[in-house]
């Protein structure tokens, strides 16, 4: 199945690779390459590239490339859903997914990809059972194993391998026993120019901090759970309970892990956050051009929009921006020819406004197509679609955990049309 990983840091360069059956060459990422230098934004470079031999499945997480090379036909949501967890696991075991973190603990990571991997198919990716085999690096251990020559690897198969709840050792035992959830939402839209909604969907999951004693036993109910179209989740989840009754029930693995992925994808139940009145012209006579955008609050239920943050991709012919913002500050890049309008907290009393001229290249025609803006921000205690959680029971042991559920709504692609 997976032949073999190549992580790619965000300047194209090969920092690390893994082959799990014969050496492939790095020169299989030129297609990789070729593919990432058309594509405008990282996030925009096709998952799935064919080659002549092979094919090539990638994901983008925290500024790295996870390119995997494949060598027969397979599902490539498989070897995507798997990229995603080595991602997740190198996050887990030392706080971050990013080069240098990685480099410096190399021999954790190839251990790690050995367990996760046998022979090209999945084995061992569950955060718990690798955890027992695998010890995460501490100050300490590091210290003993240099001075000893001993390994994180540990000796004995780990309990949860054999059990059926792979998810989970046995013996856990916490002091303090709590159970906490994330609903984040991300809004995918597209807005044309007078603001109308050309499409919209909502990419939700629940992410969960479960540090409890014992086996113990959740039941998660939703006041809504009709809204969700196309659910996922974590194999802890109990489907036919879920098909039923629409009620979560689940034996949760220890520590943090995704309980569940959901779409909403009718329009109608979408909620846009921001309106924004924006007029972006060039003119034909003189090189310049005149900008003004405002964004205001629409559908917030009375929360906050913080993080506001504006890009706009000008057009190669703009040379320099000389705008007057009454919130934030803006900076445009010349050698990208990005504009970027960083609002921050959106104060619903006075809307934020920027304006001023664009300068173009003198003798250049003036461009055909407007530029979009694409709009970034962050409501705390929300979800978006109007998703709640109406209670979360425990079964199994006489303890009364800490309980608690966040909610938050982000943008993801949200694009409007000028």
């Amino acid at each position: 199945m997976i032949h073999s990983l190549f992580l790619v840091n965000h300047t194209g360069d090969i920092f690390l690779e893994k082959h799990w059956k014969s050496v492939i060459g790095r020169s299989v990422c030129d297609y990789f390459f070729e593919a990432r230098e058309k594509a405008v934004e990282p996030e925009n470079v096709p998952p799935v590239l064919q080659t002549p031999h092979h094919y090539l499945i990638s994901i983008y997480r925290d500024k790295l490339f996870f390119l995997s090379v494949i060598q027969t036909e397979v599902p490539p949501l498989f070897v995507i859903e798997f990229l995603h967890r080595v991602a997740d696991t190198i996050q887990d075991y030392f706080g971050e997914c990013s080069e240098g973190v990685i480099k410096d603990n190399v021999v954790t990571v190839y251990e790690l990809l050995e367990e996760m991997l046998d022979n090209g198919f999945p084995l061992a990716t569950e955060s718990n059972v690798l955890k027992e085999m695998i010890r995460p690096p501490t100050i300490l251990r590091s210290v003993v194993n240099t001075l000893t020559g001993a390994s994180n690897v540990g000796d004995t198969l780990p309990t949860g391998q054999l059990s059926n709840v792979p998810w989970r050792r046995a013996g856990v035992k916490y002091t303090n026993n709590e159970a906490y959830f994330d609903v984040i939402e991300e809004i995918d839209a597209i807005l044309d120019k007078s603001g109308t909604t050309v499409f919209a969907e909502i990419q939700g999951v629940v992410e969960a901090c479960v540090r409890l004693t014992g086996m113990p036993d959740l039941t998660l109910s939703f006041m809504n759970p009709r809204l969700l179209d196309d659910v996922s989740f974590h194999p802890c989840v109990r489907f036919k309970r879920w098909e039923s009754e629409r009620v979560l029930s689940f034996i949760p693995p220890d520590g943090n892990f995704t309980l569940m992925n959901y779409h909403v994808s009718s329009q109608n139940l979408v909620a846009i956050p921001v309106y924004v009145k924006q007029s972006i012209s060039f003119f034909e006579t003189g090189p310049c051009g005149r900008l003004d955008i405002t964004i205001g609050p629409k559908q917030t239920m009375g929360k906050t929009v913080e993080a506001l943050m504006v890009t706009i991709h000008m057009p190669k012919a703009v040379l320099s921006a000389n705008l007057t913002a009454t919130q934030g500050t803006y900076t445009y890049d010349l050698a990208t020819k990005v504009l970027v309008w960083d609002i921050g907290k959106l104060n619903p009393q006075k809307l934020p406004n920027l304006k001023g001229t664009l300068t173009t290249q003198a003798g250049t025609p003036k461009p055909e197509d407007n530029p979009s803006l694409n709009i970034d921000l962050k409501i705390q205690q929300l979800a978006i679609s109007g998703l709640k959680v109406s209670r979360l029971d425990m079964y199994g042991e006489k303890y009364k955990p800490f309980k608690g559920v966040k909610y938050l709504t982000k943008a993801g692609k949200f694009q409007v049309r000028t």
